[in-house]
């Protein structure tokens, strides 16, 4: 009997969660196969059979499980079943159709008792309503389709008003998340600072050339690619954004691995960007699309999500005006974008529409100063309503051309 232990995926985690069983006890599996998927607080990993035979499984969907412990056997003794012909299922609308056919047969052989056509059957079978519970008014009591119709619309609206609840199990995603949300609030002296950013430049340079762009390389220019690099060169500006306090000293980087929250199905995940300051736009617009596709497809790696330096989250997907992010510890820093609304704004004495933004930058008062802050933010607008700045590492250009 081969006994299947929990491997070790990761140094700081010590137990996981049976997220979805794909084989159950008795099926025979072969060298290989997918068993089963485990969820760790930071990732999900897939768990493969390591010999042929027949599956006992010792964790429900659900359970938490140490790192070594034994999830399942597999006897690689038992016999191979000669024809392992995959279990042919009735849909269960066919299902209940048949049931519904067979009491309507049963009712009219039992002295022409009302049954229900073949469409009102369909209907009743599709809602799961019971024949006794419907009045027919068709001839001689006859279920017609429109009294399965009001069958139908009435057992909506009694749905409707049901007051039923119901209680799942944290993931051990969920739970982490949660932990690790409370402990910034308690653990660090947190601000956020405002500002607002007019986004026509961007917008400009994104309709003149994101034809070209998408041909060229392949990806479309969004807005991250944008941010990613003003962020990039204020953090070169503002070195204690893009540092993190490590008991009594504090690590400076010179390097920037900017961190992308993104909402996955089984809660918000944060991959990184490696070395974004030395990336093009295309570069890293190229890496948002793939860690954003791993993210949904729940494929990323815990090297792929560790050991970001600074933080940008777009709640303005969600329709999200302004918010106060917090911060993604042992990081210091974070950057909260959000929707873009046309509003009134005076431009050169002049009162004109523009697309503007609120910005969002929440902070570790013990490390970064308000100046430093405010200074920030202030870089990044600097940087998005005039885009050449991009090029010159954040040097006005006007500037550079006066001290040529």
């Amino acid at each position: 009997m081969l006994e299947i232990k929990v491997p070790t995926v990761g140094e700081s985690i010590s137990e996981v969660t049976v997220a979805r069983w794909n084989k159950k006890t008795g099926d025979f599996v072969q060298m290989d196969e997918l068993l089963c998927e485990l969820e760790s607080d930071k990732a999900t990993f897939e768990l493969n059979a390591e010999k042929a035979g027949v599956l006992t499984t010792n964790a429900t969907e659900g359970d938490t499980i140490k790192i070594g412990e034994i999830i399942c056997t597999i006897d690689e003794n038992a016999a191979k079943p000669e024809n392992l012909k995959s279990e042919i299922k009735t849909p269960e609308i066919e299902t209940k159709l048949e049931v519904t056919k067979i009491k309507a047969g049963s009712q009219e052989s039992e002295g022409n008792k009302p049954f229900p056509s073949p469409s009102a059957a369909k209907i009743l079978a599709e809602k799961g309503i019971d024949i006794k519970e419907v009045k027919g008014t068709g001839k001689e009591g006859r279920i017609t389709k429109s009294d399965a119709l009001k069958a139908e619309l009435k057992t909506t609206e009694n749905e409707t008003k049901t007051r039923n609840e119901r209680t799942e199990k944290m993931t051990s995603l969920r739970k982490t998340v949660s932990k690790r949300l409370v402990a910034v609030k308690n653990e660090t002296a947190m601000l956020t600072t405002f500002n607002e950013v007019d986004m026509k430049p961007i917008m400009d340079l994104r309709n003149q050339f994101k034809v070209n762009f998408k041909e060229k390389h392949g990806v479309n220019l969004g807005f991250m690619s944008f941010f990613t690099k003003a962020v990039t060169v204020a953090l070169k500006q503002f070195p204690s954004v893009n540092a993190y306090i490590n008991g009594e000293e504090i690590i400076f980087h010179d390097f920037c691995d900017i961190s992308i929250a993104v909402s996955a199905p089984k809660g918000l995940v944060v991959p990184v960007i490696r070395n974004a300051e030395s990336l093009t736009l295309a570069e890293i617009e190229a890496e948002v699309a793939r860690l954003a596709g791993k993210a949904r497809d729940n494929k990323l790696s815990l090297e792929e999500m560790t050991g970001g330096t600074f933080t940008i989250t777009n709640g303005g997907v969600f329709g999200s005006m302004m918010s106060t992010p917090i911060i993604n510890a042992p990081q210091s820093a974070i950057l909260g974008m959000h929707n873009i609304i046309e509003r009134p704004v005076v431009k050169d004495g002049l009162i004109v529409a523009r697309p503007m933004m609120y910005l969002a930058l929440s902070y570790d008062h013990r490390i970064i100063d308000g100046r430093e802050s405010v200074g920030f933010l202030v870089k990044v607008k600097q940087c998005l309503e005039n885009p050449v700045m991009l090029l010159t590492n954040g040097v006005d250009p006007n500037k550079l051309i006066l001290d040529l």
